[in-house]
């Protein structure tokens, strides 16, 4: 009984490596296709004033990002997985554009560093929520509430333009992706066992959704470290 129930504890375990697996390989390859297509649009001045001095296509793209996350998070349980993955790169690619301003306002040299300080803090925090056994989610509804407020904020402050709010939310927001990164690191473990089940598709889905959630960690985590270590050209 013990050998058996070692043998299938090593296959739920492997299963569950390999998923995690797929959901950080999708989240690289995410962030990989969103740094190349920014930095195309950023160092080309034409694409750059085509986009950014364009506000309506601007706008445009923004909502067509916002729809597919909503598209994706909402619907993916009836998708095929083969179509929330083209989902998933079709939204990287599209925040890459938007994302390409980065290239204009900082020096290159500032945003690999700050992108290295990122995957650091990511990597760390993503790898305590996935092994620690402390239950996170009480956590995960306060930085969830926190977020709001934080949303909230900044868009009060884009009319306001109050310095002292800005790096107020500047900080909080680190802090806030830092502890959601753990969280949904946890989230994604948990939902591949509640699954329970190792067939592929399920599973595909699975890390398509996970490296969606752990992808914008990482970019609102970069994007709050840039203006803290950025240098402005």
């Amino acid at each position: 009984m013990y050998e058996e129930n070692y043998q299938v504890g090593s296959r739920t375990s492997s299963a569950l490596a390999a998923c995690l697996a797929n959901v950080y390989w999708w989240m690289t390859f995410a962030l990989l296709v969103s740094g190349v297509t920014a930095w195309a649009v950023g160092t080309s001045a034409e694409l750059s004033r085509l986009i950014f001095q364009n506000k309506g296509l601007f706008l445009i793209l923004l909502l067509a990002e916002l729809g597919l996350v909503m598209w994706i998070s909402a619907g993916i349980n009836k998708m095929q997985a083969s179509t929330a993955t083209a989902l998933f790169i079709a939204y990287s690619v599209l925040n890459g554009i938007t994302l390409s301003f980065i290239f204009i306002a900082y020096s290159i040299g500032s945003i690999a560093a700050t992108f290295a300080v990122t995957a650091g803090t990511f990597g760390v925090m993503a790898l305590i929520g996935t092994m620690t056994k402390k239950d996170l989610t009480s956590m995960g509804n306060l930085l969830f509430m926190a977020l709001i407020g934080l949303i909230i904020a900044s868009i009060v402050n884009m009319f306001w333009a109050n310095s002292t709010l800005y790096w107020i939310v500047t900080y909080v927001g680190v802090l806030i992706f830092v502890g959601l990164t753990a969280y949904d690191a946890q989230k994604i473990k948990q939902m591949y066992l509640t699954a329970g089940t190792d067939d592929s598709e399920t599973v595909r889905k699975i890390a398509v959704l996970g490296a969606l959630t752990l992808y914008l960690d990482f970019i609102n985590l970069f994007l709050y470290l840039l203006r803290i270590f950025g240098r402005r050209d």
